[in-house]
């Protein structure tokens, strides 16, 4: 387990066209977060949702209008300083129906989308490679 204390709040609108994952790790990497959480609301024109399982993901993708009914996950960097952002989200179509799973790249924001970053201070989270579940795991001992 780590402790931190919060740090700053960053709020940062994600323009229409972008990536959402690629414009969070973005606006993570040029704000010099190393240990975070995040979330955001917004639109998206299509996502791309991943869903973990036996080692490997497997995706779905939906065409849009989509709402983001909720986006929340963690900053962290990797052994070589890269930012990881590890997001998950839930999206609904204009019927209401909800779809969810870990955001990936392709996930493509409609009119807009509003993300806020509340960094931990002073505090850098690490994921590193586990070679049982092939995933970039937190390491927090």
């Amino acid at each position: 387990m780590l402790e931190g204390k919060i740090g700053r709040i960053i709020f940062s609108r994600i323009m229409e066209g972008e990536d959402l994952a690629e414009a969070i790790k973005k606006r993570a990497e040029k704000s010099g977060v190393k240990a975070g959480v995040m979330f955001a609301i917004g639109s998206l024109k299509k996502v791309v949702l991943g869903y973990y399982k036996e080692g490997l993901y497997k995706y779905t993708q939906l065409e849009g209008p989509l709402e983001i009914a909720s986006c929340t996950g963690n900053i962290a960097v990797d052994e070589k300083g890269e930012t990881i952002i590890h997001a998950h989200i839930v999206i609904t179509n204009e019927e209401g129906k909800a779809f969810g799973g870990h955001v990936m790249q392709g996930s493509i924001v409609g009119a807009t989308a509003e993300l806020a970053i509340i960094e931990a201070a002073d505090l850098t989270l690490q994921r590193t490679f586990d070679e049982k579940t092939k995933l970039k795991l937190l390491s927090l001992g």
